[in-house]
């Protein structure tokens, strides 16, 4: 038995019903004309992964419902080819109006619906909100004498049975097919790759089943979805398709067997992936790059302080939107060092970007005597440094109004967890581009940038220098933080948990255990979990940030702001 089909791994838009079907006709029939007999889409290719709240406004619903026609008259433009694509299917039984869905379909006919019957609502899943569960049931089409089966997302992830009471890959089993397809919209994190490769042999292996797995790519606000889709059989993973790049794939199944399309044995796939920090690159590039296009930027800017933070936001912001469209200011103040300027300079000739120089001393002093004469109090102290922050803000967005620029804010994950940042000031902008990366990891990701590109893209004497908000005469962040190696072992602990990758765990665990084990290390990780409650309220306020970690800032975590939590 053969069956010749191709993988569709596409970017894409939430919301565009016209362009998604147009990216998936003209997939269709390139998979026509490279022989395929079927071609299959991933999750809610229809609307994109995940389409969220759109599914309550009435306008999209009856849009979607055209789509749905439109994608079934677009099949006919391939004679004989089944197209396998995910989207929303309307209910009429009680329940929720909508199911998480695919349709097979050939010839302008539906020749197969399933429904999803798992549906995620942990971390950034929230489904049930929106869809009602699919019977359980088994879903199977012959085609070419193949006996197919179709899955959707979470359904092949509880094989083990942890998770649910349902287990619709065992279920699915019971009817022996001979290829098991799962379509997906699965965010991109550290260790996803492998852990998605690592669920779906198991199950491969437990019911000797032939498995390939189609997932989307392109960045959707704070997700990014890496694409990665692959096949497996019980002796292992037999192929990959491309990261962070559409991929349109024609293959084989024989007997058990993946093939190329020529019918020849498949090269095997990099078993490593992508090196950490070359994920993290990576991921934040494509993040960029799509959240710009998708809400009408062409260009970017920066506030460039001559630290670590935005030196690696522009250096990256340049890599997803070309030097071109790229802009960095620097706003120093009366109480900046002359580095401040000058290592601005040098790493925007290094990238390439332009460089404006807008001092803010004027505008702080000013505040001062306003402030002064309205009140009959001096501005002094954390409200005086803030002020600074915020007036560089201002300047900022007056001239992203001004020239249509996105603004990205520069702040990393460490000082954002305790809320070393000032609200309305450097918190400012539409995205955030290394918010889910440990201050460690900022340091760490400049210097592969500068090892990739064989020069000092990134100066060292940013890397070198010590960290400072720079608010204050001689301030550095080691005055009100502990050093960054020590923070970042607490934080990584106190949010991530159990969810840290298996090359992080045992060492940080060890590390946080020692802390823990001394009366100065316990009373700083209690210092450090009083500063993360008490800044709740900073992370709602915040910008998006680009996830790229299991447990990110952002619409996974859901926190309240005003409770007590445990001293």
């Amino acid at each position: 038995m053969m069956l010749p089909f191709s993988l569709a791994q596409l970017n894409f838009t939430i919301g565009d019903l016209e362009g998604n079907l147009a990216l998936m006709t003209r997939a269709a029939q390139r998979a026509a004309a490279e022989g395929a007999r079927m071609v299959v889409f991933s999750e809610l290719a229809l609307t994109a992964y995940a389409p969220g709240d759109l599914l309550d406004e009435p306008d999209f619903l009856v849009r979607l419902a055209a789509a749905r026609n439109h994608l079934r008259e677009a099949s006919r433009c391939t004679p004989g080819l089944y197209w396998v694509a995910g989207t929303p299917l309307s209910r009429k039984a009680p329940g929720k109006a909508l199911a998480n869905g695919l349709m097979v379909l050939q010839d302008g006919e539906i020749v197969l619906t399933y429904a999803k019957q798992l549906l995620p609502t942990y971390n950034v899943f929230d489904e049930r909100r929106y869809f009602e569960p699919g019977a359980e049931t088994a879903a199977t089409l012959l085609i070419d004498g193949v006996k197919v089966g179709f899955l959707i997302c979470e359904d092949a992830w509880n094989d083990a049975g942890a998770d649910y009471p349902v287990n619709p890959v065992a279920r699915l089993a019971t009817e022996a097919p001979d290829l098991v397809v799962v379509i997906n919209g699965s965010p991109s994190s550290v260790g996803k790759r492998e852990q998605r490769q690592s669920v779906l042999l198991a199950a491969s292996r437990r019911h000797g089943l032939s498995m390939v797995y189609v997932n989307q790519i392109g960045g959707h606000d704070q997700l990014v979805f890496d694409g990665a889709s692959f096949a497996v059989t019980p002796a292992g993973l037999v192929f990959e398709a491309a990261r962070f790049a559409e991929d349109l794939v024609s293959l084989r199944w024989r007997n058990g067997q993946f093939l190329d399309r020529q019918g020849r044995a498949l090269p095997a796939p990099d078993a490593a992936g992508l090196a950490t920090l070359e994920f993290y690159r990576r991921q934040i590039v494509l993040g960029l790059r799509d959240y710009a296009r998708r809400c009408g930027f062409q260009k970017a800017l920066i506030g460039s302080s001559g630290g670590i933070d935005s030196a690696l936001t522009l250096a990256l912001a340049v890599e997803a939107l070309g030097a071109e469209n790229v802009i960095a200011v620097t706003l120093p103040s009366r109480v900046s060092s002359a580095g401040s300027v000058e290592d601005s300079v040098a790493l925007c000739q290094n990238l390439g970007v332009t460089l404006y120089q807008h001092p803010i001393e004027a505008l702080v002093a000013t505040c001062e005597v306003e402030f002064q004469r309205a009140f009959a109090v001096p501005l002094e102290g954390l409200a005086l440094e803030n002020l600074q922050a915020r007036a560089r803000g201002v300047v900022l967005m007056a001239f992203s109004n001004q020239f249509g620029a996105l603004l990205l804010t520069t702040g990393n994950k460490s000082e954002i967890s305790v809320g070393y940042c000032t609200l309305y000031g450097d918190t400012n902008g539409g995205l955030g581009l290394i918010g889910d990366l440990y201050k460690t990891e900022v340091f760490a990701l400049a210097r592969h940038l500068n090892e990739s590109a064989g020069r000092a893209l990134i100066p060292q004497a940013i890397i070198d220098k010590p960290p400072s908000a720079e608010l204050a005469p001689g301030q550095k962040d080691t005055d009100s933080l502990p050093p960054y190696p020590v923070l970042d072992t607490i934080l990584k602990v106190l949010i991530e948990g159990e969810q840290l990758s298996a090359g992080e765990q045992a060492e940080v665990r060890a590390a946080y255990t020692r802390l823990a084990a001394t009366a100065e290390g316990s009373a700083l990780i209690a210092r450090v979990k009083r500063m993360i409650w008490k800044n709740e309220y900073k992370r709602r306020q915040a910008p998006p940030i680009l996830r790229l970690r299991p447990r990110a800032f952002g619409s996974g975590r859901q926190m309240p702001i005003a409770a007590r939590y445990e001293e």
